[in-house]
């Protein structure tokens, strides 16, 4: 099984941190997945640094189309001054509603590159990373309000114990999450530093390992990242035209799982059996990938990032 821990959270390399947004992941085996027509219709759901969207645009004529989400407002600076460009400063939940704006009914395919940016990862005052002292922020758009210290602060005992528990796998979330609350009740718990003073006598094997799964968990409670995720795919469905494919590239066992199943089931929740006639709705999905592609040990040398990440491919039927 996958390691729930993303090393990007403390173990990017110095050379990742020089880039200057984002090294795309897996780039050439997502471009593939799709199988782009040249003028077709495609998003990009995660767009940062812009890498696979440029990928995407080298294969697309000038009827083709390409739709670019992406909830951060730092990513509008990687924008191309192409105008078969669309972005939408948008979580890529709202995926159906703002291609409707957009005019936009169905597309022939969908790529989304999970998690956070090394660029966000890389800037100190969004408190992703364990590696600068900052508020605990982690939000991926800064228009919410929910923070990570506010999770810190306003949790119940027992709403921390579940967080770090499921998001994180962490061993002893009961204690964490026990000490958490005694801790703030003594003193406030706003910054990376803080936190890490406030629990460190509670630290359970390799100090880095165990913050990054902490980290993890805060950060997908503020984002709401597997509800986003979920919501995606269920609207995918829709959008696909026949022969349109879906790739998603995760970094986690809990994304990784709530692709697979997705993908098995065309629902991240099993789908039931009709009360009469004893019959399941019929799948509109073929999965292309039995077991997820993962990064070669070249791509790893050159980009730690790669290590976690899992691509799974499916096409509408």
């Amino acid at each position: 099984m996958l390691n729930v821990n993303n090393n990007t959270t403390d173990n990017t390399t110095r050379e990742e941190a020089n880039q200057p947004y984002h090294i795309p992941v897996l780039l050439q085996e997502s471009i593939h997945a799709l199988n782009i027509i040249s003028s077709g219709i495609y998003v990009d759901c995660t767009f940062g640094g812009g890498g696979h969207s440029k990928e995407i645009l080298k294969r697309l004529d000038e009827n083709g189309k390409l739709f670019v989400f992406d909830q951060d407002e730092s990513a509008k600076r990687n924008l191309p001054n192409d105008s078969r460009v669309v972005f939408i400063q948008q979580n890529f939940r709202h995926l159906h509603k703002f291609l409707r704006v957009n005019k936009c009914v169905k597309v022939d395919g969908i790529l989304a590159d999970l998690g956070v940016s090394s660029h966000q990862f890389d800037e100190p005052d969004r408190g992703f990373s364990l590696r600068f002292e900052a508020d605990l922020d982690m939000r991926m758009d800064l228009r919410q309000s929910l923070t990570a210290a506010k999770i810190i602060e306003t949790y119940s005992e027992l709403q921390l114990h579940k967080l770090f528990e499921k998001y994180g796998e962490v061993t002893n979330a009961k204690t964490l999450a026990k000490k958490i609350v005694s801790q703030r009740n003594i003193s406030p718990i706003s910054t990376i530093h803080q936190f890490k003073k406030a629990v460190e006598s509670d630290v359970k094997g390799n100090p880095n390992k165990y913050f990054a799964q902490v980290f993890q968990a805060l950060r997908i409670e503020v984002n709401d990242e597997l509800g986003a995720l979920k919501e995606m795919l269920e609207q995918s469905i829709e959008l696909l035209s026949s022969g349109g494919r879906i790739a998603v590239i995760t970094f986690h066992s809990l994304e990784d799982r709530i692709a697979k199943n997705f993908f098995k089931n065309e629902s991240t929740e099993e789908v039931a059996v009709d009360d009469v006639y004893g019959t399941r709705p019929e799948k509109v999905l073929k999965i292309l990938t039995k077991k997820p592609i993962e990064a070669s040990e070249a791509e790893i040398k050159i980009n730690s990032r790669s290590r976690s990440a899992k691509l799974r491919i499916a096409e509408k039927i």
